[in-house]
């Protein structure tokens, strides 16, 4: 009898698992471990080297310089922008008829006034003097015949006189004769006349523009205004600086002109410059503010001896309306922005840093006027400033506020930069 077969059936640590890869998945999780332990003593190690670290080498307290405000005599100006014009504007035209003959200038000179600019064709002139003269000499003979028969009459007497009637004809003659040659003599003027205007000539001292008419061509002098166009000729010394004021402004300028009973002082810089160098006076104000602006026109006077300024030119001008004040000032870059208010960071005694909200006026030599908000006393933060935080503690060191000098301006026109609202007395 055969005995039973004898099956071997594989054994397993747990449900679903060989043994034959039991090793291996023990080995996996050994590592496995064993990665994760010397991760976590990394970890810790520099964890306590860090803290060790910081404990032994705390931050170093931010540095910062400080200063109390700059307290100055400040002159507030008032800003406009505006445009020069010539303070006489003639445009030149002949009072006689004929061709031009001569040119005696170069267009855009200076002239004179009284100065030869055009010459007409003189010759009809000199032949109706020449006739208007003998008509003179013509009516002064008639005169004295009428005199000396008058004369001879007027003397008879007795048996010898003549008719009343034929006396008063003699005298008729004669206060005609008279009557002819003031009539002569007075065409004798107006021919001469007529003549001196064949040279046309500068009615006022200014710049001239180019000649509208060349040599050769014919000229009208009839009809007044509607005469020939030759040039035109702008006064520019002094020259006028028109601008347009608010009606707020206006209003004070009033109130302090009255109470100091002097014009305004003014001042302009032109695009490219830096300075105002150019001074002047207000001297007109218009008769009326206009309704959809609200603003008033105004005009200075500014002396141009050299004929630099030109009309047409834009300049900025400053009005010192506002007063002389006394004002304390820092630098620009000390003040900063909170949302909608502007503050400045001062240092208290215990080194703690402060916020201060002021309000600021205009800037002058890089340095901004302090309305309100700060006291004389205050140690302002001048440098670091993004170390220096409100609430935080720092190692204040005593600094200087210095205006800054004033420099020419690196760009011209709508992107220059704005000019200073204050000077420094």
């Amino acid at each position: 009898m055969n005995s039973p077969t004898h099956i071997e059936v594989p054994a397993y640590d747990t449900i679903g698992e060989d043994r034959t890869t039991a090793p291996r998945s023990k080995h996996r999780r050994n590592v496995a471990i064993g990665v994760i332990a010397v991760a976590l003593l990394a970890g810790l190690g520099w964890k306590y080297l860090s803290g060790g670290q910081a404990d032994a080498a705390p931050m170093p307290t931010p540095a910062v310089q400080v200063a109390q405000p700059l307290t100055r005599e400040v002159t507030e100006w008032n800003d406009y922008v505006g445009r020069f014009a010539p303070s006489r504007t003639v445009e030149v035209r002949p009072r006689v008829s004929g061709a031009v003959t001569q040119i005696l200038f170069r267009d855009g000179d200076f002239v004179r006034q009284g100065q030869p600019l055009f010459v007409v064709d003189v010759r009809p002139y000199r032949a109706l003097l020449a006739e208007a003269q003998a008509e003179v000499a013509s009516g002064r003979s008639a005169l004295a015949l009428a005199q000396a028969d008058y004369g001879r009459v007027a003397s008879l007497k007795g048996d010898e006189a003549v008719a009343a009637s034929e006396v008063d004809q003699l005298r008729a003659k004669v206060r005609a004769a008279a009557a002819g040659l003031a009539g002569a003599q007075a065409r004798v003027a107006q021919r001469a006349l007529s003549l001196e205007f064949a040279t046309v000539r500068a009615p006022i001292s200014g710049r001239i523009s180019d000649r509208r008419v060349d040599v050769g061509n014919l000229v009208t002098g009839e009809n007044g205004a509607s005469a020939t166009l030759l040039t035109t000729i702008n006064a520019v010394d002094p020259i006028y600086f028109n601008f347009d004021a608010s009606e707020a402004l206006f209003l004070r300028t009033q109130r302090e002109r009255q109470a100091k009973q002097a014009p305004a002082n003014v001042q302009v810089r032109l695009q490219d410059e830096a300075d105002y160098r150019w001074n002047g006076k207000l001297d007109f104000t218009d008769n009326g503010l206009d309704p959809r602006s609200g603003t008033i026109r105004v005009r200075a006077v500014v002396p141009n001896p050299q004929g630099f300024l030109t009309p047409g030119m834009f300049g900025n001008m400053r009005l010192a309306d506002a007063g002389r004040v006394r004002a304390m000032l820092v630098p620009d870059a000390a003040v900063q922005a909170d949302q909608a208010r502007k503050v400045v960071l001062v240092v208290g005694k215990d080194s703690t840093v402060t916020a201060k909200p002021v309000q600021i006026g205009p800037l002058v030599n890089g340095l901004r006027v302090i309305q309100s908000g700060l006291a004389p006393d205050d140690r302002v933060v001048i440098s670091n400033f993004q170390a220096a935080i409100a609430g935080a503690k720092v190692d204040a060191k005593p600094g200087r506020i210095v205006p800054a000098k004033v420099v020419a301006p690196a760009q011209t026109g709508a992107n220059a930069p704005m000019a200073a609202q204050a000077t420094l007395d």
